[in-house]
């Protein structure tokens, strides 16, 4: 088994695709490198061609859920990073990422910083991202992040952990890692099913993601159509009686807007 492996889930023709595989064939550490999909075309073919990176086509219709645990799947490693084809990652992600791992070999769940890339500027010093970064406070606490309590601390005001930022202990989680309902609140859910599981979470505070807003996210699609607002609303009733649930809810919507 490799030691770890970008699985990246590549979704129709993202003009943002060559990026993200430029962000990960520079990493200082090399790591293993997959693209996977179930929407192939000559576009995401020529690509991995380009860069010579195994190509894995998934059958069956495409959905948020299935797609990322393809990806999960086919990665070969002990931990997997299921790459966003918008997004890029720091050249020292890998480095960062496996450098945690050997400290706490049971690190099931390995997270970062980011900065958001939003009409191609960053922006790092957003209300929303700094109010993130308080509430994944506790995960940096290495004698307590292990503890179940500890983890599920961070989830309660929301979700704070940026979902490609994310690395995965395969070896100990097994398969398949989501299972989840929820299209948008995937990444919410799952990383609360995980922190009920041994292990524990690592969280550095550096930004090893450049997370990219643009029109044809998943997020903004998800605002449209109402999803997001009834997925979160279900995930605050899994941790606050209703009242609170709609206190948080109607401060929690302002933040939509940023995504505009």
């Amino acid at each position: 088994m490799n030691q770890h492996t970008f699985a990246i889930s590549a979704y129709q023709d993202s003009p943002y695709l060559e990026s993200c595989i430029r962000s990960l064939k520079k990493q200082t550490v090399p790591s293993g490198i997959i693209l996977c999909t179930s929407t192939p075309s000559a576009y995401i073919s020529g690509l991995a061609k380009k860069y010579g990176i195994p190509m894995y086509v998934r059958d069956g219709a495409s959905g948020i859920q299935d797609d990322w645990n393809y990806a999960y799947h086919m990665a070969d490693s002990r931990l997997v990073t299921i790459a966003h084809q918008d997004d890029m990652y720091h050249k020292d992600y890998a480095k960062v990422l496996l450098e945690q791992f050997e400290k706490y070999p049971d690190m099931t769940m390995f997270t970062s910083d980011y900065v958001n890339v939003k009409d191609g500027k960053l922006k790092s010093h957003d209300v929303e991202l700094l109010i993130k970064r308080i509430l994944r406070l506790p995960l940096r606490i290495p004698r307590l992040n292990h503890l179940e309590a500890v983890k599920k601390s961070a989830l309660v005001f929301g979700n704070p952990i940026g979902c490609p930022a994310c690395s995965y202990n395969k070896e100990a989680l097994g398969e398949p890692l989501f299972t989840s309902p929820y299209k948008f609140a995937l990444d919410w859910d799952t990383t609360l099913k995980l922190a009920k599981l041994p292990g524990r979470f690592i969280c550095v505070e550096k930004p090893l993601l450049y997370y990219r807003i643009h029109e044809g996210a998943t997020t903004k699609e998800c605002i449209r159509d109402q999803s997001r607002l009834r997925e979160e609303t279900e995930m605050f009733g899994k941790f606050w009686p209703e009242p609170i649930v709609r206190l948080l809810i109607h401060y929690y919507r302002k933040a939509y807007a940023f995504y505009d």
